[in-house]
């Protein structure tokens, strides 16, 4: 029953009826049962749970979150979620989803949830009743839903895959939120970036693939209205070339920033190659990922959630521009006023030409894979994620041999699933896979039904 729920949706034969769902359900409690049990009973979760929600309980066991946990005060409010909120660029779109998706989900009982590119959540719209309800489970404006923060959720899937998904009832990590269901899909930028997620949720009604669709298509319409935007501000564009030409006369011709691997952190300057420190390096490659630029409120949040304010950014902007050059970064927004090249966008060029080879070769490791900035932790799961999918569709052995053979894919039992479809079965390569595949089911306790989506 479970193997055929697989994958990021609903299939119409397993979602359409109270009895599936009610089973899914049944399992996804059951599983709850053996992660309080602990131990030995951990390797019972890969029988009862979707592969999708199998991995995303295990990535929340290790980043160490409490299934118990209740709801605390943690999040963005008042006047600063204000003015995040009204700078995010899912702010142009509200009309179009309130047309698309709030007034309808409102009649039917449902509730709409609007969040970031990092799974922070921007209004929840609804009946009062349905909101007020959502809050109380911990979906409520200003709240991080990302996987990190909350463990196995929709909003924290998408914004983790950048793939729409549905998570119903018990299949969620917290206790909490066991009461509703929510669909959720990704808005992206014309240039591919995730902009930010919509969610409906609700009952077990929820997990019917008409709703999941629907929020695709409100999802598509809010992707095409951004390009549209970009279009018309191309058009239009063009007395702002001058002021953007004289911002990058002001400083170097170029730099370059390496961020991959477990080295320290390193600026090309001048032809020369400058150490930089975590926090440095953090606030260079966020502002390359932004180059519309980050108030300092939007930059903080980035940087930490908790503990950082705009006095505190303000000190820091200033110490990194004593080493990389008074001129590089603008103020009112933060924002780099000439080009820095990165591995990280190197990485994402190849991966983009579908040059695998290439791109394990970038891949020296993590991004920064000792900064716990909420930001960082997004691109780096974001590039891994990237990289491990285009890996596995390669098919190609020795792209599979390379990625296995390195501490990302050591361990990674769909990925030597994988390399072993493309071996042949009487080489003795053949069976040393087969052997490894065997030393990872027992020790992850791994489903062999996943491993064998691969072929053997």
């Amino acid at each position: 029953m479970v193997s055929n729920l697989a994958g990021g949706r609903p299939p119409r034969q397993a979602a359409e009826t109270g009895a599936q769902l009610g089973a899914l359900e049944a399992y996804a409690a059951q599983a709850h049962g053996f992660l309080s049990a602990g131990g030995e009973q951990l390797t019972q979760l890969a029988g009862l749970l979707r592969p999708l929600v199998l991995e995303s309980w295990l990535r929340s066991m290790r980043g160490g979150i409490d299934p118990t946990d209740v709801l605390d005060s943690r999040g963005l409010r008042g006047a600063d979620l204000v003015r995040y909120r009204d700078a995010h660029p899912i702010a142009a779109l509200m009309p179009l989803i309130d047309k698309l998706l709030v007034q309808d989900a409102a009649r039917a009982g449902l509730i709409v949830t609007v969040a970031d590119q990092f799974g922070r959540v921007l209004s929840v719209h609804g009946h009062p009743e349905q909101v007020s309800a959502a809050a109380e489970i911990g979906v409520r404006e200003g709240d991080d839903l990302s996987e990190r923060r909350i463990g196995t959720n929709a909003v924290g899937l998408v914004v983790r895959s950048g793939r729409a998904t549905w998570i119903h009832g018990p299949e969620h990590f917290l206790h909490r939120m066991h009461q509703i269901t929510g669909a959720a899909a990704p808005v992206h930028e014309p240039d591919g970036r995730l902009v930010g997620v919509l969610m409906i949720a609700g009952g077990m009604r929820v997990a019917k693939p008409e709703i999941l669709a629907l929020v695709k298509a409100a999802a598509t319409a809010s992707e095409m209205d951004l390009v549209l935007r970009a279009m018309r501000a191309g058009r239009g564009g063009a007395t702002a070339e001058p002021q953007r030409t004289a911002d990058t006369d002001a400083g170097p011709a170029r730099l370059g920033l390496d961020v991959l691997g477990l080295g320290q952190p390193q600026l090309s300057m001048a032809g020369e190659r400058v150490p930089l420190s975590q926090r440095h390096a953090e606030i260079l490659l966020l502002l390359t990922e932004h180059p519309e630029g980050l108030g300092a409120d939007h930059l903080a949040l980035l940087l930490d959630d908790t503990d950082l304010d705009n006095g505190t950014i303000r000190a820091a902007m200033s110490r990194l521009r004593s080493v990389v050059g008074a001129t590089v970064v603008g103020s009112r927004p933060y924002r780099l006023r000439v080009h820095v090249a990165t591995d990280v966008e190197a990485l994402r060029a190849a991966l983009d030409s579908g040059d695998i080879e290439s791109a394990l070769r970038l891949y020296a490791g993590p991004v920064l894979p000792r900064s716990s900035a909420p930001g960082i932790c997004d691109i780096r799961d974001e590039l891994r994620v990237r990289l491990r999918t285009a890996v596995l569709a390669s098919a190609d052995p020795g792209v599979l041999r390379r990625w296995t053979a390195g501490p990302e894919g050591r361990d990674d039992a769909a990925a030597w699933a994988a390399y072993r479809a493309t071996v042949d079965r009487d080489s003795p390569l053949y069976a040393q896979i087969e052997a490894k595949i065997r030393v990872l089911d027992r020790r992850l306790g791994a489903d062999a039904t996943q491993m064998q989506r691969f072929g053997s």
